[in-house]
């Protein structure tokens, strides 16, 4: 793939895309003793992750030593092997299905009168409407967006036609306003608080309950199958993304989890990585941010500021910032990876990015 091609089209593949992709690198939800590597093909316009898997007993660097298998991982974060056509679809119950590509969950809902799409993730691309054709030819009628980023909508513009009827909390609308991106057209239907899109015999319960990832991102609840979808905020197996998975309030973010355990569900659909969830991945990713708040108030309450004042003088004062924030960062990072380094999947690559960022908001928020 070319440089113009990727310069041109970076805004869709966006860099969370690339990242989530090395975090499938370290998983062991592949087939056993094998390793893979993943090269860029363009699909539909967007730039599409191709995961090419070799056996771990063959592949050799240049000086002919056998290369290091992924880093092994709690078994928690561990998912179902991904099929050769690069996605895996499978019926949660009730007519309401799950897709992955191993790095990007969504779902979407069947009956005789159509489709219900939520998202439309780029890594998937046209393969979300594939893995909907082995299911049903129904036409898609809906496509529900999560929220407004592109690593989860940016394909809806390209995979579902013109006249669909795009749902999305007003929030989400603005936003994308402001985004002016045809890759994600602008929502037909847009709601404040809550929105039950019913077709046929299927409903969804759409709510918005204040800001967690960002703005305008909402809880999709399958009553029938009760499985709730949240994007961006419980990572089943795992730690969050880098910061908070770079959530825009971090106490919203927080109290999501308590919204979370409001309702009553025994699937869980997270928008990344390896496989479903449970009420369990919700306890305990809860249990870590929990952690995570107290570790942070630890951290904050020992280190003194005035000290690296005393230290390092005004003259520079983001040296000294940065000094006296490195060693708060760090203090919590230290208590935290005692107890979740072999706990959750991703703990040692993003703790010391969740201490900070947790620190930071309850210094500012």
């Amino acid at each position: 793939m070319t440089l113009k091609f990727l310069e041109k089209h970076f805004t869709v593949f966006s860099f969370m895309t690339i990242l989530s992709a090395l975090i499938l690198l370290l998983s062991n939800s592949l087939v056993p003793n094998q390793t893979s590597s993943i090269t860029l093909e363009e699909q539909e316009g967007f730039p599409k992750l191709v995961l090419v898997s070799t056996s771990a007993d063959s592949q050799q660097d240049s000086n002919n030593s056998t290369s290091v298998n992924a880093t092994q991982l709690p078994e928690k974060a561990k998912g179902p092997a991904i099929p050769s056509k690069g996605y895996l679809v499978e019926e949660i119950r009730g007519g309401l299905y799950w897709v992955t590509d191993g790095v990007y969950n969504t779902m979407f809902l069947v009956n005789d009168d159509g489709v219900i799409a939520v998202d439309a993730p780029p890594s998937l691309g046209e393969n979300y409407i594939k893995a909907i054709r082995e299911v049903t030819d129904k036409p898609i009628r809906y496509v529900v967006y999560s929220h407004s980023h592109i690593d989860h909508i940016g394909a809806a513009g390209n995979i579902f036609p013109n006249n669909i009827t795009i749902v999305a909390q007003e929030e989400t609308a603005k936003l994308l306003k402001i985004a002016n991106d045809s890759n994600r057209p602008i929502p037909t239907i847009t709601f404040k608080d809550n929105y039950n899109l019913i077709l046929g015999n299927q409903t969804l319960e759409l709510d918005y309950k204040g800001v967690n990832h960002e703005p305008g991102n909402i809880y999709i609840y399958a009553p029938s199958q009760k499985t709730l979808m949240l994007v961006d905020v419980v990572f089943p197996g795992w730690v969050p993304f880098k910061d908070l998975a770079i959530t825009t309030n971090v106490p919203g973010f927080v109290q999501a989890h308590d919204i979370v355990s409001s309702y009553d569900f025994d699937t869980l659909v997270g928008g990344h990585l390896t496989r479903l969830g449970t009420i369990e991945d919700v306890n305990i990713q809860k249990e870590f941010i929990t952690d995570l708040v107290n570790a942070s108030k630890a951290a904050n309450s020992k280190i003194n500021f005035m000290d690296y004042v005393s230290k390092y003088g005004l003259t520079n004062p983001w040296l000294t910032f940065s000094e006296y924030s490195d060693a708060v960062t760090d203090e919590c990072t230290n208590t935290m990876l005692a107890k979740w380094k072999d706990r959750l999947g991703g703990a040692e690559q993003f703790t010391e990015s969740h201490c900070w960022t947790m620190t930071e908001s309850q210094r500012v928020d």
